[in-house]
This record gives C-alpha cells, structure tokens and sequence, in this order.
C-alpha cells in the first residue's frame, strides 16, 4: 500500500509539473475501466491483511524451534535468553487469540519457575546429594518430543493411499462360460472305489423277536439231571441254539438253585462244576 500511495503521488506531482498529462495516466483498472485518482472514501479494515510467520503445533514446538534455530545444547538450556523470547512470541499471540495463548501461558509459568530456580543458591539435599537440575523434566520432554516429531515426519514420508498411489480397478466379465476340468479314468476309478469303501461301512443288522420261557427251560434241566447222579455244568447247556436260549437257561438254573431244586458243586477252586439234584429232607 506504501509503495502505491507513492506511485500514486509521484504520477500526480508530475502532471502538475506538466511531464505526462493526468488524463492518459490510470492507477488501475476497476472493470475495465481507468482509475485515474485514488478513491477518496477506500477503506481498509486492520485486519484485512494478516502475515503469519511461523505456526507451531504447540507450546514444545515452539520451544524446541526457539533452541534448534540458534544452535543452542538441549542439555545445557540458557533460560533467561529462551523465556524472553518465549514470552514475546506468547505476549503476540494473546494479542490475536487468547484462547490459543491459554496453553502457551502454561508454558509460560513453567519457563519462569526453572528461571527462579535456577537463579536460587544451590543447597544440597538432606541426604548428601545434589539437587537435580530444574531443567532435567524440560530436556526429557522436548527429547521425547523431537523425536515424536521425526518419527512422524518419517511416516509421512511413506507413500500413502490416495495421496501418492490409487489401487488399481480392474472390470472382470461376469459372462464368460465356465470350462471344466477334463476328469480321467483313474480320478473315476479313485471315486468309485472310495464309494464302495464308504457302501461297506453301512452294514444292517436285523433283530427278530423270540419267545423263550424261563419255566420250559427250568422242566428241560431237572430232566436232564433224573437219572444222573452229576451232571457237568456245560452239558446243561446248547451252544448251538444261540446266545437267547443260552442266557435264558442260565437264568433257569439260577431259578432252580434259588429255590433249592438243585445243587451246585466244586471239588476245589478252579475244578469243573457239577450239577445235580437236591437230597430230599427226611
């Protein structure tokens, strides 16, 4: 605007003179059309033009550009020259936003409390030891930091979806015949021996009903022992017959000697059993 309103008053001075006439002379155009003379009622709010010189992400990027841009040892930081600087950066910025100073004021209180305590005679502690440095907690979180920082400035520089690459689209016919694998004589002769294998695992069984008396079989045996004096456990018995009529003559004899018709003999253990009548009482 300074170097315009110069323009502006160097052109007007020289029409006076008489050098170049004012008519031909035009600051600017506004549609098209020839501004001759600056506009008596422009006006321009404070606000309209704003510059900002740095932006930072919060109060430990600003204090970490303060330290980088004037080569100062993170380890050894000379408060007094970094809170001045600090403040000044926060005092412009209340100025414009207060509510983005907030944080920064923080800061603020923090970088004035290790200036005083480092101002402080030193004392050591009740133990012996020295006291800590009031910058130690600083250091480690601007360390930490940094390095957050440069992890995510790496990150970025990946190549990222929709940024540097597109995954590609490929249009598949959905219409296209299906064609089948051709199936030889052993992959056939490989099903059907796998279907037979399957077939002889099924196997039916079918039960038929028997009547057997328990009383029929008991008359059988008490026969069978008239006339003997023993008669040997497995002679009682006709394997031939089947498992029913076996398991219902057993449970005959066992109805036999319960009621005291029989006797069940052994000479010793593991000898043959006899079997044979019950003595009457006299």
């Amino acid at each position: 605007m300074q170097q315009q309103a110069h323009a502006a008053a160097t052109v007007e001075s020289a029409a006076s003179a008489g050098d170049i006439p004012i008519e031909n002379t035009a600051l600017a155009r506004l549609y098209g059309e020839p501004l001759l003379r600056m506009p008596t009622d422009l006006y321009i709010p404070p606000d309209a033009l704003e510059i900002f010189l740095e932006a930072f992400e919060g109060p430990l990027d600003l204090l970490l550009y303060l330290i980088r841009r004037q080569n100062f040892n993170i380890l050894d930081i000379p408060m007094a020259q970094v809170t001045r600087q600090y403040l000044q950066y926060v005092e412009q910025v209340r100025i414009h936003n207060l509510e983005l100073a907030a944080e920064y004021l923080l800061m603020a209180a923090m970088l004035i409390e290790i200036k005083s305590r480092m101002l402080l005679p030193v004392r050591k502690a009740d133990s012996g030891e020295e006291v800590a440095d009031p910058r130690a907690e600083l250091v480690r979180r601007l360390l930490e930091y940094e390095q957050m920082k440069l992890a995510a400035l790496q990150i970025n520089a990946l190549p990222q979806l929709g940024r540097d690459f597109l995954l590609p689209q490929v249009h598949i016919d959905q219409s296209v015949v299906v064609r089948w694998a051709d199936v030889s004589v052993i992959e056939l002769e490989s099903a059907w021996a796998d279907l037979l294998r399957r077939a002889t695992l099924i196997q039916h069984h079918q039960i038929s009903r028997e009547e057997l008396s328990v009383r029929e079989h008991m008359s059988g045996i008490l026969r069978a022992l008239q006339g003997s004096k023993f008669v040997e456990f497995s002679d009682l018995f006709d394997s031939t017959r089947g498992i029913p009529v076996l398991v219902v003559n057993f449970v005959a004899l066992l109805e036999l000697a319960k009621e005291t018709l029989i006797e069940i003999t052994q000479a010793e253990p593991f000898a043959p059993i006899y079997v044979r009548l019950a003595y009457a009482p006299t």
